[in-house]
Formats: C-alpha cells, structure tokens, sequence
C-alpha cells in the first residue's frame, strides 16, 4: 500500500493497547498447556479445523484439515496427532514445518460459534502404532501432524455471531461462480471448462480417500 497521510499506522504494542485497551483478566487466565476433558470432548465433536504455519523466513500459510468427527487422535494430555489424507501434493504447511515448527491450530463444530484454540510445536510422523485409530473408509494415513501442546484456550463466538455463518438463511453459495468457472478463469489448465466440471462434480467426493 502507497504511503498517504490519510492512512495512520500503528507502529507500536504501546499504540495498540492505548486505542483497544488491555484485555479482561478472564480473557488472561483461560490459557492452559494440558487438555482439560471439555477439550478432548471439543475434539471429539470437531470434523474441521485450520492450521496455521510460516515457513522460515516468516511468510505464512493456513490450511483446512477436515475428516469425521474426532479425526484429531489424542496421544496424551498435552499431545495431539492429525493424520494426512490424499491432496493436491503442495505441502505448504509440512513444508513450513521442517523449517518452522510452530502451528496453530482453530477447531469449530457445526452450529457452535466458540471455537478451540490450540498452538504448539509439530513435527511430521510418517509411522506410529496409532495410525491404525486413524483409518477412515480404509484409508490409513502415511504421515500425520504430532503437536505438542504449548497453549490452549476457547476463543468467544463473536466472530461467528457476527458473521451468521452458521445460519443457512443466510448463506448464497450460487452467487459466485462454480469452482470449475474459478479455476480456469484465474489459472491456465489443460482440461476444458467441461472437463473440469465433470472434475468437481458428484464423483469427486467419491475420490476423497484415493491416493
């Protein structure tokens, strides 16, 4: 963004906290380092969350992690597991990992508007005995993401209350074009518009445990 005069910056933590002031002492003391039984049950209902990484030159990266519910494996009281499954092949995050291994992970369940924080340090497993818990529609994952635990906390639903994300009056997935119209109109691929159609349609779901 191009310098203006119009546009004020802050520079400073002492200029943030003197405009959005210090934080509740409920918001201070919510911070833990061990699971507490409503974590593993928050994890047990949880299909989805996002992992945020940044390689080592500080350059950052979020992905979506998503399986039944309960596919984060609780090793212990203060470790995690998240088994992979087959993707494009990119690797951003694991890749950002070997090089940075601080993550942090945002678990939501359908209809809540609290969410699960949890950030760590990884690193990548390629083989442990409880990647037999993590077979889903028979596919056993090949690596999974261990995390051992350095912060945990619920974070307020005010995001998602705000948003409405959760209330399907609200929600317009037909005003914006099909994926198929998205990929091939801010990318150069091989297939036709029909072929990638036919890419995203009612099979692709059908390919999501496929190697």
């Amino acid at each position: 963004m191009a310098e203006s005069p119009d546009v004020l910056e802050i520079t400073s933590e002492a200029e943030l906290r003197a405009l959005l002031g210090e934080p509740l002492p409920r918001a201070l003391t919510k911070e833990r380092v061990l699971l507490h039984e409503r974590d593993k049950e928050w994890l047990a209902a949880s299909p989805f969350c996002l992992m945020a990484t940044s390689g080592a030159d500080g350059a950052c990266d979020v992905s979506p992690k998503g399986d039944p519910p309960g596919f984060t494996h609780v090793i212990d009281d203060a470790t995690i597991a998240i088994p992979d499954r087959p993707g494009n092949r990119r690797v951003d995050g694991f890749a950002n990992i070997l090089a940075n291994p601080h993550v942090g992970l945002l678990y939501l369940v359908p209809g809540r508007t609290e969410t699960l924080r949890v950030n760590g340090r990884a690193r990548l497993v390629r083989e442990a005995p409880f990647f037999d818990e993590m077979i889903v529609k028979g596919h056993r994952p090949r690596l999974a993401l261990v995390v051992d635990i350095e912060q945990i906390f619920f974070h307020c639903g005010k995001a998602f209350l705000r948003s409405a994300l959760w209330r399907p009056e609200t929600w317009e997935p037909d005003a914006l074009p099909s994926h198929a119209r998205i990929v091939k109109s801010v990318q150069q691929t091989e297939e036709t518009l029909e072929e990638l159609e036919k890419y995203y349609g009612p099979e692709y779901a059908a390919k999501l445990y496929r190697a």
